[in-house]
């Protein structure tokens, strides 16, 4: 009998309340936006109140302004998000039905498209209030990682964006047709659970590894523009590798390309997930390498 574990009997519902014939829910996944927003928020001002973290310049920002940033972020992930879905992995079903791009209550938010947004409104906010940019993205950089956590667990919870089928022993079985339709397995069909290898990669260990080079040993809050290299790396190589094993949207899965790849030629390529990663991941490399040349030179000078 093949070993595998069976989806534990949580609601994708915090708590509803019914008001006649309206439904009003709290979401696990609405919560985890939430508490991901006010965690990043109690980072950044924790991270300006300490001068000594930050180069002879000091911090980018007060925590006033921080936290009249946090609207314009908001805005940004959920735009951006929702744009980014919409454009990157399904813009042939919305050219054909557009009054549903503003049904976001139905699902489907990117977070690449998302992390577009919130850089376009940081710009805008930076702009607005003369700041310095790249000690801004730094900043952010070091508030993202526990959202990236919570939002993936959340996504597991609500039994979406799971992984391909596998035997192994740690497999979850999902609820769900979707999730069951697994051509060639008889009985009950286990997945990876690739949120939860997101959740470990994009969250946990990306954040402590962020947070350890913020600090006073690493110094790199001192190199502006290096923290943010570092993010968009580490999550452009842990998204690229949970990718392997992350089950495509089900748009890309056609006959002739049952692993749902973007990109193939040849039984080979890369799933929609990869070819975002890899700009984020060469983008990561450039962002830390102009700033270590940004600090030799100003250590010679």
């Amino acid at each position: 009998m093949m070993l595998a574990i069976p989806f534990p009997p949580v609601s994708p519902e915090v708590f509803s309340i019914e008001i006649g014939e309206i439904t009003l829910a709290l979401r696990w996944y609405a919560l985890a936006y939430i508490a991901g927003i006010l965690i990043g928020w109690r980072i950044m001002v924790a991270a300006v109140r300490r001068p000594a973290l930050w180069n002879r310049d000091g911090p980018p920002m007060t925590p006033a302004q921080i936290e009249a940033l946090v609207t314009w972020l908001i805005l940004g992930i959920i735009l951006g998000g929702r744009l980014g879905y919409v454009l990157f992995y399904n813009p042939g079903y919305y050219l054909v039905h557009p009054a549903e791009i503003i049904a976001v209550w139905q699902g489907g938010m990117s977070f690449h498209g998302g992390m577009l947004g919130v850089a376009v409104a940081l710009w805008l906010f930076c702009r607005r209030h003369r700041i310095a940019v790249l000690p801004a993205l730094d900043l952010l950089a070091l508030a993202a990682p526990p959202g990236l956590f919570l939002g993936r667990l959340a996504n597991f919870i609500n039994a979406e964006l799971w992984g391909r089928p596998t035997d192994l022993p740690w497999g979850v079985i999902f609820p769900g047709a979707a999730a069951q339709d697994c051509p060639g397995i008889e009985g009950p069909c286990a997945r990876h659970p690739s949120q939860l290898y997101e959740a470990a990669l994009e969250g946990l260990a990306l954040g402590l590894v962020l947070f350890w080079l913020a600090g006073r040993r690493g110094g790199w809050l001192k190199r502006p523009g290096a923290l943010t290299g570092a993010f968009l790396a580490g999550y452009g190589l842990a998204r690229f590798a949970v990718e392997f094993v992350r089950q495509p949207d089900p748009q890309f899965v056609v006959p002739g390309n049952p692993l749902g790849l973007a990109l193939h030629a040849g039984g080979w390529g890369l799933t929609m997930g990869q070819i975002l990663s890899l700009p984020m991941i060469l983008l990561g490399a450039l962002f830390i390498a102009r700033a270590r040349r940004k600090g030799a030179a100003g250590a010679r000078a």
